[in-house]
């Protein structure tokens, strides 16, 4: 395989999982609209909804860079 078609194949998981992560998890508190959960400083929930925002970043993360992979793939071929 080229690299054309690594780069195109790798894309597709990637935004595949990103997709997937950001379906489950939603979409980091920061950048959604509205009222968004909250919970006092130092508690269990505060710390659950820090990973989840986490979790929300890497699927982002994930869906950007495959992405990213994709149209390089298709525009360098």
């Amino acid at each position: 395989m080229a690299l054309v078609d690594w780069l195109i194949v790798l894309g597709l998981g990637g935004l595949w999982h990103g997709l997937q992560i950001i379906w489950v998890g939603g979409l980091p508190r920061q950048v959604r609209r509205g009222d968004t959960p909250t919970a006092p400083k130092g508690t269990p929930e505060a710390f659950g909804l820090f990973w989840i925002d986490q979790y929300g970043y890497i699927g982002l993360a994930l869906a950007l860079g495959g992405t990213v992979a994709v149209l390089a793939g298709v525009f360098i071929s």
